[in-house]
């Protein structure tokens, strides 16, 4: 895997030629990842991320909250990286709509070509998907973690997002051991 200083970005904040795309993250499901231990899986899937000032305010990785120092450890390593925006247009037309953090997530994720927005809230979803974003939720990130070898078994990993207070309904829950043949 290569490492987050060969990510360099370009004048217009794209990744250089050659180079993948980051992935844009909102703080629920960083926050949720880290609470679990999962935060490595986005670095084992996309290699590096980029969240926007809004997000980093709400992961709040200096709080010590459940899974601040997890965040602070991504950030402090580099494959985790705050990006501000170059224009906040989006993200202000975006605010009667959803949070700020979404809001932003979701400008960044256009401004930068990310592969992917990693957001859950419904809203925010709806959002993307119109914009025409690439998205995925923690539930995506699990399957697809399982199916690159990351992670044995998504049952138990969804279990400890329930335990730490991470709203997954039993359905999505089961849906996705199915689909991880749990």
């Amino acid at each position: 895997m290569s490492s987050p200083g060969r990510h360099a970005t370009g004048a217009r904040g794209k990744a250089s030629p050659g180079e993948q795309p980051p992935f844009v993250a909102d703080a629920g499901p960083l926050i949720a990842l880290a609470k679990v231990d999962g935060l490595q899986l986005l670095k084992g899937l996309f290699g590096y991320g980029v969240i926007p000032p809004a997000v980093h305010q709400e992961v709040r990785p200096h709080s010590g909250l459940p899974g601040a120092t997890r965040i602070r450890q991504a950030l402090a390593a580099g494959w985790l990286q705050v990006a501000p925006l170059e224009d906040d247009t989006l993200a202000t037309e975006l605010l009667g709509l959803v949070d700020a953090g979404e809001a932003e997530a979701i400008a960044l994720c256009r401004q930068r070509q990310a592969r992917v927005l990693l957001i859950d809230d419904a809203k925010g979803r709806k959002v993307a998907r119109r914009a025409g974003l690439p998205l995925v939720g923690v539930a995506g990130i699990l399957l697809a973690a399982k199916s690159r070898g990351l992670l044995s078994a998504v049952g138990p990993v969804l279990e400890d997002l329930a335990g730490a207070g991470y709203r997954l309904s039993y359905q999505l829950m089961d849906a996705v051991r199915r689909t991880a043949n749990e």
